[in-house]
């Protein structure tokens, strides 16, 4: 089990920060979905936020590259050492740094889109996807940090049950020939389709925690 080899893992300084390091990354992405959230809600202006929105992003790069020297490092001067979950590691902080593009996009939608948000059909089931979207970054975390088996299974069940939802939201949008306004339909597909590739990713994060190196990514 991961929990196991991360534990392995963990136990050089090196490698230590590169786990700390993910764990920064997984919180830069969290304040960004909810700073881009606040922007689709009018809650803040696109102007006060956005700085900040794409330093974020840089410095989840940023650390994405770091981790990556750091585990090629460790594996160079301790050949065959801790190799499993050194490649876990580097498999799902690519999955952080995807998160964070699709946080960036969530932002972008709400600055280009300046109008509100008016077909309570489309918007409530968005709404509580949003809401479970954030409560699952903390379960993630969790688990990670903990190797929580229990809590990543928890996150995986609940993350396909959100995309099962996004995927709704968007077929409904493409049988809709009257109720929506074109431009108000297409700001909802985007909305969904970045909210499902989110979870998607914290999804894949949360594999690392339950599987084996071949199962990353992958869930029944």
């Amino acid at each position: 089990m991961f929990r196991h080899l991360f534990s392995a893992l963990k136990s050089g300084d090196m490698l230590d920060r590169a786990f700390s390091e993910f764990s920064e990354m997984l919180d830069h992405a969290e304040w960004m979905f909810i700073r881009a959230n606040e922007v689709l809600s009018r809650k803040v202006a696109s102007e006060e936020v956005r700085e900040s929105i794409y330093q974020r992003d840089k410095a989840i790069n940023d650390l994405l590259k770091g981790i990556r020297r750091k585990i090629v490092r460790h594996l160079t001067i301790n050949p065959g050492s801790d190799a499993p979950a050194g490649l876990a590691l580097m498999s799902v902080a690519k999955d952080a740094e995807r998160i964070g593009d699709y946080c960036k996009n969530v932002f972008e939608v709400g600055q280009c889109y300046h109008e509100d948000f008016n077909v309570p059909s489309y918007h409530e089931p968005l709404e509580a996807i949003r809401l479970e979207v954030e409560a699952l970054f903390e379960t993630v975390a969790t688990a990670w940090r903990d190797s929580e088996t229990k809590a990543a299974k928890g996150a995986i069940k609940n993350a396909d049950a959100i995309r099962g939802r996004c995927d709704e939201v968007i077929d409904q949008l493409l049988a809709d020939h009257a109720s929506i306004k074109t431009h108000e339909a297409v700001a909802y597909s985007l909305l969904a389709r970045h909210y499902k590739r989110v979870v998607a990713h914290l999804a894949n994060i949360s594999t690392a925690v339950t599987g084996r190196i071949e199962d990353l990514d992958f869930r029944r």
